[in-house]
């Protein structure tokens, strides 16, 4: 069996037999990923902690024929502030079940595990509201899959000076001269636009460090809400578990 560090984050986890686990990881040299973590449900084992939802770092592990087995981890970030916040957790918990059902496997996801590292982070600074985090990271999770709507033009003819209106169902704003068969238009605060030019065109690095307006934030997440039912269309637990929360 070959031996392989792979730097990630772990999505899932779900018990196997009496001690073992099987976990979910996305990583930066391999996309995601399914490995076996044996023993690492005994309370004495060094991979107890390792192997836990949010848990960030690098992942040695045998790579066999069919499967991965970690052997040991080194975890860099455990986002332990999670756990003293039950909303956070649970937005947090949302981006990884969006995480796992967006990425696949051998794929490269490298923009999607610095996405999600860097979503995390924000959700720990109090400084942010978290319903904007979420539209923030929808948004750019869309676009690096190339699925962003078209907010600098019309998607029709390119003009960028007439007057517009965002269709998702048309994938982005349409001018008032081809506007004719549209039928979901939404007329948006220049700010949503401006929000939302910057969301899909700056670094990663840089997309939470700005606030609106709570006008602002509900037009994004009646844009983001369209959108995700047009280009994901699932319902997620952990959404709905949010939902009896807030």
């Amino acid at each position: 069996m070959n031996q392989i560090i792979l730097t990630g984050m772990v999505l899932s986890t779900m018990p196997v037999g009496e001690y073992d686990r099987r976990v979910v990881i996305l990583t930066k040299e391999q996309g995601k990923i399914s490995a076996f973590a044996k023993g690492s449900r005994r309370p004495n084992s060094p991979l107890v902690g390792a192997v836990n939802p949010f848990s960030f770092g690098t992942f040695t592990m045998y790579e066999g024929r069919s499967s991965y087995t970690i052997q040991s981890a080194d975890i860099s970030n455990y986002f332990a502030e999670l756990r003293g916040d039950m909303a956070g957790a649970y937005y947090g918990f949302y981006f990884l079940e969006f995480a796992d059902y967006y990425t696949k496997e051998f794929n490269d996801e490298r923009e999607m595990l610095k996405l999600l590292y860097q979503t995390m982070r924000a959700l720990i600074n109090p400084h942010i509201p978290n319903r904007l985090i979420r539209y923030i990271f929808e948004l750019k999770a869309l676009t690096i899959n190339g699925q962003g709507p078209q907010v600098f033009q019309c998607i029709t003819c390119g003009n960028k000076d007439r007057p517009a209106v965002f269709s998702a169902a048309k994938g982005g704003m349409v001018c008032s001269e081809c506007d004719r068969d549209v039928i979901d238009g939404m007329i948006l605060d220049n700010s949503t636009i401006y929000s939302m030019q910057y969301i899909e065109s700056i670094s990663i690095e840089k997309l939470y460090t700005f606030t609106v307006t709570d006008k602002v934030l509900d037009e994004m997440g009646r844009v983001m809400g369209r959108l995700m039912e047009i280009y994901v269309n699932k319902r997620f637990k952990s959404l709905e578990i949010l939902e009896t929360l807030l």
